[in-house]
C-alpha cells in the first residue's frame, strides 16, 4: 500500500534519475514503486563508500546484481554512478515538522546538504509518526513525507 502510494505521487515524472533505497530492518519497502518509475526514469540506490562522507547513487534496475555492502545493505555490482533529482529517504520515524529519525550515522544529511535542487521525499509508515524528533543543527527537515495514509508536510498534509 505505501509503496503504491508513493509510485502514485511520482509516476508523472519523466526522464529523471531518483534515488531510492534498499530496504533493511524496519525500513518500508519501496522497490514496487522503483520498478515502476525505472520504466521511464533512471533510478539509482545509495552506496556508503567512506565513513563520513556524503553517500553515492549507483544505478539500479530490476533484476540488477546486488552484493552486500556496508551495514548489510544490498548495493549494485554495476552502473553508472548518478546525481539524483529526485531523493526518497528511509525513515525510522518522522514527526510533524519534518524531522526525520534515521540510523544516526549522518549519511544523509550530509548527503542532501550537497543536493540543495533534488526534490527530497521521506517514505514510511504512519505507524512510524512520532510528536516530535530532537534536531541537531545539521540534520536535514524533510519537505515531505509519503506515508500508507497519505503525504505530510511542516504544517498539514496536502
Amino acid at each position: 500500500m505505501a509503496a503504491t502510494r508513493l509510485y502514485a505521487r511520482l509516476m508523472g515524472l519523466r526522464g529523471r534519475t531518483i534515488a531510492g533505497f534498499l530496504p533493511i530492518g524496519s525500513e518500508v519497502d519501496p522497490r514496487g514503486a522503483m520498478r515502476s518509475l525505472a520504466k521511464d526514469n533512471r533510478v539509482c540506490v545509495p552506496v556508503v563508500t567512506a565513513r563520513g562522507a556524503p553517500l553515492r547513487f549507483r544505478e539500479w534496475w530490476p533484476g540488477c546484481p546486488l552484493e552486500t555492502g556496508d551495514f548489510g545493505v544490498s548495493v549494485p555490482t554495476e552502473g553508472g554512478w548518478r546525481v539524483p533529482d529526485v531523493v526518497i529517504v528511509p525513515l525510522l520515524g518522522f514527526d510533524p515538522q519534518g524531522g526525520r529519525l534515521g540510523y544516526g550515522g549522518g549519511f544523509y544529511d550530509r548527503t542532501l546538504a550537497g543536493l540543495r535542487e533534488a526534490l527530497v521525499v521521506g517514505f514510511a509508515l504512519e505507524a512510524q509518526r512520532i510528536d516530535s524528533i530532537p534536531q541537531e543543527p545539521t540534520d536535514f527537515q524533510l519537505p515531505y513525507v509519503i506515508t500508507d495514509v497519505g503525504v505530510h508536510a511542516p504544517g498539514g498534509a496536502v
